[in-house]
C-alpha cells in the first residue's frame, strides 16, 4: 500500500502522534488533504491536527507553484 492509498482514518487515527505527523507529511496532493480535513472535521475536530493539515496545504501549494 502506498501513501496515496491511505484513507484519512489511517492517516489521522493512530494512537502515536508521530504516526499522525508522518501520515500528514506524506500527503502530496490537495485532494487527499481536503479529504483528511473533512474527515477530521466530521470526527475529532482536533485543532492541532487541523493546524498541521493547514500547514501541509501551504507547503503543497508552495511546491506546486
Amino acid at each position: 500500500m502506498t501513501s496515496q492509498q491511505l484513507r484519512p482514518a489511517q492517516r489521522l487515527e493512530p494512537a502515536d502522534v508521530r504516526l499522525v505527523d508522518a501520515g500528514i507529511a506524506t500527503i502530496d496532493d490537495l485532494e487527499t488533504l481536503q479529504a483528511c480535513v473533512a474527515y477530521e472535521n466530521a470526527h475529532q475536530q482536533r485543532v492541532q491536527i487541523l493546524r498541521r493539515l493547514n500547514l501541509r496545504a501551504a507547503e503543497i501549494r508552495a511546491e506546486t507553484g
